[in-house]
């Protein structure tokens, strides 16, 4: 069986690349950066370590590397060969990966292969697969979008390993946290009898994605704006502070309350998987850089991100936000100069309001809860 994987960078060659590998996928990897894919194809294999006291190494062989900027003829020849297309290269970059994967899906088309393929964006976002479906359909014909209606599935996912920043002499060799979470919405699915071992198949993946988007996700960033605002460069050193420490199990306790209110999911069990949550978090074998967590501060602040969506809904259910207000508020003061969007959030908080600027960033209309935001900034 063969993959053709979009993206290969840590997390895609870490948790992607190790899964379909284990399933005995070879892999296709696609990507630009011409240092990875020349060692893919010199030495098709490379090896992961787990970032615990086991560092034990996990071995992924019958790689290979072809770059879409020098080779996309190569690439498109992949899609139409696949058995599953996966990506993870940032919500950002699929609509440029979109006219190659188009491509391929016709070339299959031409060839009369109608064996069902499933297309899925393993990416930090809601609905990656429906995204990257709506951006490849421009670049489809009236009779390809038939063939994709019969053959090609576009399933959504959401996903979950903590893949730090990191620099080692060999380009190929990535440490990975023991945890992983893939899941797979089975409604969405045109493969039927592909199920790979280490992905969980779902009939109904919302209440996943938004666990891991309101736990995860803004539990890392409450750690990283917390322990920005007080000084701190790495995760594993914001999180040793108990101030952070509490900042972060009050959020998670107040998403928590509106994961259990809307999804009905197990009060004991939801607290165990926080505990486990800020375990990872404390992983002392996992040095992330607050810069890096906290990067983007506009895009995190947005209607549908990791606060300002679990702080609408819980107004709306008249559930507690305060703890969640202390982060954006935080995330406004986020100051790195290195950062494009740091920068920009700042300038305008120079020009403006801060009411503007909170209204203008997040997209909210609730005036009341704009001033609940705009009065903790200025605390």
């Amino acid at each position: 069986m063969q993959a053709t994987h979009f993206g290969a960078g840590n997390i895609g060659r870490g948790f992607i690349g190790e899964i379909l590998a284990k399933n005995g996928f070879s892999i296709d990897f696609v990507d630009i950066n011409e240092t990875i894919i020349n060692a893919l194809n010199e030495r098709n294999e490379y090896t992961i370590q787990l970032a615990d006291e086991s560092q034990k190494e996990i071995h992924v062989a019958n790689v290979d590397g072809l770059s879409n900027q020098t080779n996309p003829e190569a690439v498109i020849d992949s899609v139409s060969k696949a058995d599953i297309v996966t990506t993870a290269i940032g919500p950002n970059i699929l609509p440029y990966i979109a006219e190659l994967i188009a491509k391929g899906i016709q070339k299959r088309r031409s060839e009369g292969n109608t064996a069902a393929l499933d297309v899925v964006a393993c990416e930090n976002m809601i609905g990656g697969s429906q995204f990257l479906f709506e951006k490849v359909q421009t670049f489809l014909s009236a009779e390809d979008l038939a063939f994709v209606d019969q053959c090609i599935g576009f399933p959504n996912a959401a996903v979950d390993r903590i893949v730090p920043i990191q620099h080692h002499d060999d380009p190929l060799f990535v440490s990975v946290e023991p945890f992983s979470e893939w899941v797979i919405d089975a409604t969405q699915s045109k493969n039927k009898e592909l199920r790979l071992e280490g992905v969980e198949y779902v009939e109904d993946l919302e209440p996943y994605i938004e666990r891991k988007l309101f736990s995860v996700n803004t539990g890392h960033a409450t750690v990283a704006y917390t322990g920005a605002y007080a000084g701190y460069q790495t995760i594993d050193e914001a999180i040793a502070d108990e101030h952070v420490l509490e900042k972060l199990r009050a959020v998670l306790g107040e998403t928590g309350e509106l994961l259990i209110n809307k999804w009905n999911f197990d009060k004991e069990k939801h607290f165990a998987y926080i505990d486990k949550i800020v375990s990872r978090f404390e992983n002392k074998y996992i040095s992330d850089s607050i810069s890096r967590v906290a990067r983007t501060p506009i895009r995190k602040l947005g209607f549908d991100e990791r606060f300002i969506r679990p702080i609408r809904e819980l107004k709306e259910r008249g559930l507690e936000y305060d703890n969640l207000v202390d982060v954006v508020a935080m995330v406004l003061k986020y100051d790195d100069p290195n950062d494009e969007q740091s920068v920009e959030l700042q300038g305008l908080l120079r020009e403006k309001a801060a009411a503007e600027v909170i209204q203008q960033v997040t997209d909210l209309k609730d005036n009341e809860l704009i001033a609940e935001i705009s009065a903790t900034y200025h605390k």
